[in-house]
């Protein structure tokens, strides 16, 4: 049974790189099922047993890295409760769709926990992978009934987070998103056992 215990334990700081690495691919795949940017500056990649396109462009790279570089720090104390994709009008900068992805924090297996002295979790692996592929195939899937952008868009990704973080020096503090007519739709969710994220996303009605 310890063996068994021990192939399965996921730390806090491994849950917190599968809530990440979950970020970057769904970030990805918004980018590219909403046409922020050319088909072909995306390319296919295998992950969760399913095709995934994933941003060549370096910047957008770069950013995302960076972003969830400190994401990770911060979700691993406990303080951060959601990271949202806001997708804006580039002519009047006017927010049209928010994706939030809400971090809830869960205590793992407590019995397992008290036996390595850390936070762990023995949920295995390949369910927590079988029930990230299922969210991002509902991210594949919202194609067909958001309203199509046919304006320039860009993007941004804003962190809610506690106020004694320590924020970098070139990170500026947000204004509140409000988007007008609102629509929501709530996708599933999944967890490792020591974090639980839910998908949510907002966009505006056509007029």
């Amino acid at each position: 049974m310890s063996q068994q215990q021990t192939k399965n334990c996921i730390t806090l700081r491994g849950s917190a790189q599968i809530i990440c690495e979950y970020l970057k691919y769904a970030t990805n795949s918004v980018l590219f099922q909403r046409g922020l940017y050319p088909p072909e500056s995306f390319k296919a990649e295998q992950q969760y047993g399913i095709t995934l396109l994933m941003s060549e462009d370096p910047q957008i790279k770069s950013f995302l890295t960076n972003i969830l570089g400190k994401s990770e720090e911060w979700i691993l104390n406990k303080q951060v409760s959601k990271l949202s994709l806001i997708i804006l009008n580039v002519a009047n900068k006017e927010v049209l769709e928010c994706w939030d992805f809400n971090v809830q924090y869960e205590d793992g297996d407590v019995a397992m926990s008290k036996e390595k002295n850390e936070p762990v979790t023995g949920k295995e692996l390949k369910k927590i992978q079988q029930e990230i592929r299922d969210v991002m195939l509902q991210v594949a899937a919202t194609i067909s009934y958001l309203p199509l952008l046919d304006c320039r868009c860009s993007f941004d990704i804003l962190i809610h987070a506690k106020p004694d973080c320590d924020v970098p020096e070139k990170w500026s503090e947000a204004e509140p998103i409000s988007i007008t007519n609102a629509q929501n739709v709530q996708l599933k969710s999944f967890s490792t056992g020591l974090h639980k994220m839910e998908t949510v996303v907002s966009y505006k009605l056509a007029d």
